[in-house]
């Protein structure tokens, strides 16, 4: 830790059952007034068993969710325990280099509310055909149309209505999608990259998750999207040099902002597979995520299942 603190007392979020090498490494950057919140289910859970910890860190138990999801609820439980008004969210699965805190607070004095950019990274077949489409709609997407990405974005109390928002946050799914609509965040070209599957399952439950995140926060943008895609794909069928083009434009584009992956060559492959996989979605009632099921019925109302 430094002994000087070079930027405004901050508390860092950061939701996880299990002590990650990310926990350590957001540890290091703390300044002597910052405070770093593992928030976690309870105290069965592994990282509660965690000591010593590291100088200004403190575990907090956020207990189970109820009517949201067990993020937006950690989410929620930090923000009420938080000693200080700059809030940084984090997640636990993605590394954080040296100076990452210091950067989003230069970025906050620059643009106020920021976030930095994922890129996933596939650990599984599917996961790894379906790069292009999240190249595409979660490191693209979010860049353009300046969503917040809750593993990397700071902003301050002061920028919302803090009671309004905690209240909502404890009777929906996705804390980063309810962020974007009660604070205007700006995106910045910096990008974390996150493990994505690992398994079938896995792959297809985030899948689903993220396609109901984008069309119960963004119904409009999701159905123009949706009818793109197939406009696309049937334009790469009559006329395949546009397939091409496709993939030449959507490599062009990642490798923009760091990422080259050589499965951004199943451009054409991942988008038909979106096609399918987004009905599928769509036709789903309950999903997974972090161990428990959700039936989503609209945007305020989540009912939380047994898995």
């Amino acid at each position: 830790m430094s002994n000087r603190q070079t930027h405004t007392p901050t508390s860092v979020l950061l939701p996880t059952v299990s002590w990650t090498a990310a926990c350590d490494d957001v540890a290091t950057q703390l300044g002597p007034e910052d405070e770093l919140l593992i928030i976690h289910d309870s105290e069965d859970d592994p990282v509660a068993d965690r000591k010593p910890l590291p100088e200004n860190v403190r575990l907090l138990p956020a207990g189970d969710p109820l009517g949201c999801s067990g993020k937006a609820n950690a989410i929620a439980a930090g923000m009420e325990a938080a000693s200080h008004d700059r809030l940084v969210w984090t997640d636990d699965d993605f590394h954080h280099p040296s100076g990452w805190l210091d950067r989003l607070h230069e970025d906050y004095a620059e643009y106020g509310p920021t976030t930095e950019l994922p890129a996933f990274v596939g650990q599984d077949p599917l996961a790894v055909l379906l790069e292009p489409v999240y190249a595409l709609g979660g490191t693209l997407g979010t860049y353009v149309g300046d969503h917040a990405w809750g593993g990397a974005v700071i902003f301050d109390r002061s920028d919302l209505d803090e009671a309004r928002f905690r209240s909502e946050l404890r009777q929906t799914i996705s804390d980063d999608g309810l962020l974007g609509e009660h604070v205007d965040v700006t995106s910045v070209r910096r990008v974390r990259r996150v493990p994505m599957g690992g398994s079938l399952r896995q792959t297809l439950e985030r899948h689903i998750r993220f396609n109901k995140i984008f069309t119960t926060h963004d119904p409009t943008v999701a159905k123009l999207s949706f009818g793109v895609l197939v406009a696309v794909l049937i334009g790469c069928v009559r006329f395949p040099p546009l397939a091409v083009a496709l993939t030449v434009l959507t490599a062009g584009v990642s490798a923009s902002f760091g990422v080259r992956r050589i499965s951004l060559l199943l451009t054409v492959p991942a988008l038909t597979a979106a096609v399918p996989l987004g009905l599928y979605a769509f036709a789903r009632d309950t999903f997974v995520w972090g161990g428990r099921r959700y039936r989503w019925h609209s945007k305020f109302d989540v009912t939380v299942l047994h898995e």
